[in-house]
């Protein structure tokens, strides 16, 4: 993002958002059912980048082909944790042609996580694939939820996480949601691992005891503050994502399009 300088005063102007993107999670119903229209309606509301939470049916290819058409580029996608080496193989494969530029774990299941040395396996594991991604040019990263937060033994896992994977090998793709939602504070991990963060999830939290998902720009989340560090934190890639909307899904995407093309920071 970068800043140009008024002619007026001579002070730069508040920076905004270039590219706006989507977790394709958002609209899992609807791209099930049919991808094409649905990347065409995302398209269609000013979108113009994708995040994938799994493949339509056909090659890579195919499917690069039709963000083609619609004009979308998909930075980046999300995946399960890998099993065994082929399987992370056949997973950069397609990444690599798709053109991404990142691959996501989503998430870590419960039985992968009891324990400190848990996640001391699972920091071993994402050096190791993010090795293997590097080497097709790929960025692996991994997408938190809550539960990271959650001490274990008096230490943190998602700040074992960050403490033992390789700063060049492994980055992460803050939810901001999950994050606020924990307790837990951005602009603290922004500063104590900087450039650690080049993906976000634009996901905002509503004010009610639930604490429920909500249209970017009408919950609590500060995010014209989050965005002013994104040099800080090393974000790149801005993607909008509601896990429950209250209507229809497109509905609430257009809206908090409309609010994120509308933010001046």
């Amino acid at each position: 993002m970068a800043s140009r300088f008024s002619p007026v005063l001579g002070r730069p102007p508040a920076d905004q958002l270039g590219r706006i993107g989507i977790q394709l999670y958002t609209v899992r119903r609807a791209f099930q059912d049919d991808p094409e229209r649905t990347l065409a309606q995302l398209a269609e509301l000013g979108f113009t980048e994708v995040e994938a939470a799994g493949y339509p049916p056909g090659s890579a290819e195919d499917f690069h082909q039709m963000l083609r058409r619609h004009g979308l580029t998909i930075p980046s996608s999300h995946v399960g944790l890998p099993a065994a080496d082929p399987d992370w193989e056949r997973i950069l494969d397609t990444a690599a042609a798709l053109e991404q530029h990142f691959i996501v774990v989503a998430s870590i299941a419960n039985a992968n996580r009891q324990t400190l040395d848990d996640w001391k396996r699972v920091a071993t594991l994402f050096n190791h694939a993010g090795a293997a991604a590097a080497k097709r040019g790929l960025t692996f990263c991994y997408h938190n939820h809550d539960f990271e937060f959650r001490p274990l033994d008096g230490l943190v896992p998602y700040d074992l996480l960050l403490a033992n994977t390789d700063p060049a090998l492994v980055k992460l793709e803050m939810d901001l949601y999950w994050i606020t939602k924990a307790g837990q504070d951005p602009f603290n991990y922004f500063a104590r691992w900087p450039g650690r963060f080049p993906l976000v999830h634009v996901k905002d939290m509503d004010a009610t005891p639930r604490k429920f998902f909500t249209e970017v720009g009408t919950g609590v989340i500060d995010f014209p503050a989050i965005f002013r560090r994104a040099r800080q934190a090393g974000i790149m890639h801005y993607f909008y994502e509601q896990d429950v909307t209250p209507g229809d899904p497109f509905e609430s995407a257009a809206a908090s399009f409309r609010y994120l093309r509308s933010l001046r920071f």
